[in-house]
């Protein structure tokens, strides 16, 4: 067996269907400091130690902010699974990472265009998933911004994966949970999940399994500590 089959992440993919999967947009709920930045790069790691590419956008950190957030997954990945040659791996994970920060005040799709261009046509760069952390910020967004990330999961054959924030009091939410600025644009959404703290630990629930009805439960949830998923 694959090392990699033991990962929790198996379980989330096998509950969503296998995956997100290349050409889909996912966004994952939370409030403030729950974990999204930290799970969202735990599905890189997991990407990365298979060889395969990530392209990591920030509106919130500086590159080595999000670079030593990596390293601290990745030493909780390899400890949560017993890898070995570390040094390799590391090496692999940087050949196959690449970070990009942008404003966000100042941030525009046909920015993000340019950089996909320039990484897939000058760099020969092709990511099989994209982390864009800090943007789209839904409450702002128009419908023609998200269906232009959607175009660009297709058109580089790729999965983009991003984090929405859940607010305390005033907050419109749908009968499921999830806040009516990001349910709106749910058509051009593939997956939904929610982070949520309970007392002892951080539940994972899917809200939108691609075009299931009924969503699975899972029996997930993320490490307070490490930001890692695990079984619960």
């Amino acid at each position: 067996m694959n090392v990699f089959d033991k990962s929790p992440v198996r379980v989330l993919e096998k509950a969503l269907g296998g995956g997100l999967g290349r050409g889909n947009f996912g966004v994952v709920l939370s409030r403030t400091g729950v974990g999204k930045t930290g799970f969202l790069i735990g599905l890189g790691v997991d990407q990365l130690l298979q060889g395969r590419r990530v392209l990591h956008i920030s509106t919130k950190e500086t590159v080595e902010h999000v670079r030593s957030y990596y390293d601290q997954i990745l030493e909780a990945y390899a400890e949560q699974l017993g890898l070995d040659r570390m040094l390799e791996r590391r090496l692999e994970v940087e050949r196959c990472r690449h970070i990009l920060v942008f404003n966000a005040e100042t941030l525009t799709m046909e920015k993000l265009q340019q950089s996909f261009t320039f990484l897939r046509d000058d760099a020969g760069f092709r990511p099989d998933m994209i982390i864009m952390d800090g943007t789209p910020r839904f409450e702002y967004s128009e419908d023609w911004e998200i269906k232009g990330i959607c175009d660009f999961a297709r058109d580089l054959n790729t999965e983009i994966w991003t984090g929405a924030n859940l607010h305390r009091e005033g907050q419109e939410l749908d009968d499921r949970g999830v806040p009516k600025e990001v349910a709106w644009h749910e058509e051009n959404l593939g997956v939904i999940l929610g982070l949520h703290a309970e007392s002892d630990h951080i539940r994972v629930q899917i809200h939108k399994e691609h075009d299931s009805e009924q969503p699975a439960t899972i029996h997930l949830e993320l490490d307070p500590r490490t930001r890692m998923l695990r079984w619960r």
